[in-house]
């Protein structure tokens, strides 16, 4: 008889975190991409723009992994002003041998939450200088908390800097970042001074207008962009990724479509066939990476299908191994 576990937020919270292990699973999902014959189909994305709501949904199968996830992911961007969050949805992990459902991941977006950081915390370990200690994050949300988060994981991480719209936001992450990192973070009402002297500048927003313009950047920085994950969303001006000497997709194909290399071939900077490099082949060794301490890198980050699957088929992993969930059987 079938049968298929259920897990809730809650449960899942206390068998997958951001760590070192969720970092690696993240990572080996890019790898995965660049060496196997993944099967990754484009989002599929529902709009609704009276409400700032957009649904998303992803999924990949990756050869070697025997589940694989289909994943449902709201953003409803006013939700805060209704003291509700803005992420929500699901994750399906169905059998890759019998098509069966195994799990129902009840996450509200924590799974996402989690591989996206880890995804941020990969770019950062293959783009970033090694001894980059200083961190601008532009966002007040969970993931500008999460992302800084995962680059202690993989940097030397000392002191940063919160930028978001709301000053009264970035004043309290600031002050809940200090205290659960114990680093100096301070909210800075200034874009560009958030950007100066900043070893690493991670974009968390559902900007639709550049916040990081040319000027704000120089030489030896890595920047990470996270927010633009459809068309209308743009987080760099198009011409730092002209000035970048390495830009990064997690997915070139979904990059041209909607990422920030999608404004800079719009804007005519970058010609629509030009060759982008992806994160798993670095992380392969397939292509090289930051190639001086000079270099300004940019990875430019979607979401894929692969991390899904990957941070789902983990979920499931440590569930078992615990005994989490509740079985049903149909």
């Amino acid at each position: 008889m079938p049968r298929m576990t259920i897990l809730t937020e809650a449960e899942l919270r206390q068998i997958v975190k951001l760590d070192l292990d969720a970092v690696a699973c993240v990572e080996n999902a890019f790898r995965a991409l660049a060496t196997l014959p993944v099967a990754m189909p484009p989002i599929l994305r529902l709009d609704i723009p009276e409400h700032r709501g957009e649904v998303d949904v992803k999924t990949a199968y990756v050869p070697g992994i025997d589940g694989f996830a289909i994943k449902i992911s709201p953003g409803f961007f006013d939700n805060p002003k209704l003291g509700l969050p803005s992420v929500s949805g699901m994750m399906v992990l169905l059998s890759a041998n019998t098509g069966l459902v195994e799990a129902l991941l009840l996450d509200n977006g924590y799974l996402t939450d989690v591989r996206t950081a880890a995804a941020g915390a990969v770019a950062a370990k293959h783009l970033s200088r090694e001894d980059s200690a200083v961190a601008a994050i532009y966002g007040a949300g969970v993931q500008a908390r999460l992302q800084l988060q995962g680059l202690q994981l993989v940097r030397p991480i000392a002191e940063a800097r919160i930028w978001a719209r709301d000053a009264a936001r970035s004043a309290a992450a600031a002050g809940e970042l200090r205290e659960r990192l114990g680093i100096p973070v301070r909210a800075e009402t200034d874009r560009e001074r958030a950007a100066a002297g900043a070893d690493i500048i991670v974009t968390t927003t559902p900007s639709s207008e550049p916040l990081i313009a040319p000027g704000f950047v120089s030489s030896g920085q890595h920047i990470t962009a996270m927010g633009s994950d459809a068309e209308h969303k743009n987080e760099l001006a198009p011409a730092i990724i002209r000035m970048a000497d390495l830009y990064v997709a997690d997915s070139a194909r979904q990059t041209r479509r909607l990422g920030e290399l999608h404004h800079a071939i719009e804007a005519g900077l970058i010609a629509a066939d030009a060759e982008a490099a992806e994160l798993g082949e670095i992380v392969a060794g397939l292509k090289h990476g930051r190639r001086t301490p000079g270099d300004l890198t940019v990875a430019d980050l979607t979401g894929t299908g692969v991390q899904d699957t990957a941070i789902a088929t983990l979920a499931r992993d440590r569930a078992r191994a615990s005994g989490a969930g509740t079985i049903f059987e149909s």
